[in-house]
């Protein structure tokens, strides 16, 4: 599998884990949505990382972090679902822009 599809794929079983986290769904949920999410943001900031993207390797680097489930940050359900639903939507809409080029 291609770094471009491994990316896409992650993307898009992150927002959907993000959508569902909208539904009531039992507390243990949250947790591996917790979980996945630091992950899978931490393999986006990798690949961000060997391809000299600095400022997505910062961007989902801290994402990792707010996601992380050991110092978990409270924020409320309501304004957790706002998050959900921003970066549900951001991921998708990332999956269609073309990374610049950065210069070397």
């Amino acid at each position: 599998m291609t770094q471009i599809k491994m990316n896409k794929l992650i993307k898009v079983i992150l927002a959907i884990l993000f959508f569902s986290c909208l539904l009531d769904m039992p507390y243990g949920y949250y947790q591996f949505v917790r979980f996945a999410g630091l992950v899978g943001f931490a393999i986006l900031a990798y690949q961000a990382h060997e391809q000299s993207r600095q400022t997505e390797m910062i961007i989902y680097g801290g994402l990792a972090l707010l996601f992380q489930p050991v110092f978990k940050i409270a924020l409320g359900r309501q304004i957790w679902n706002i998050v959900d639903v921003v970066f549900g939507i951001g991921l998708l809409i990332s999956m269609f822009m073309k990374p610049k080029e950065s210069p070397r």
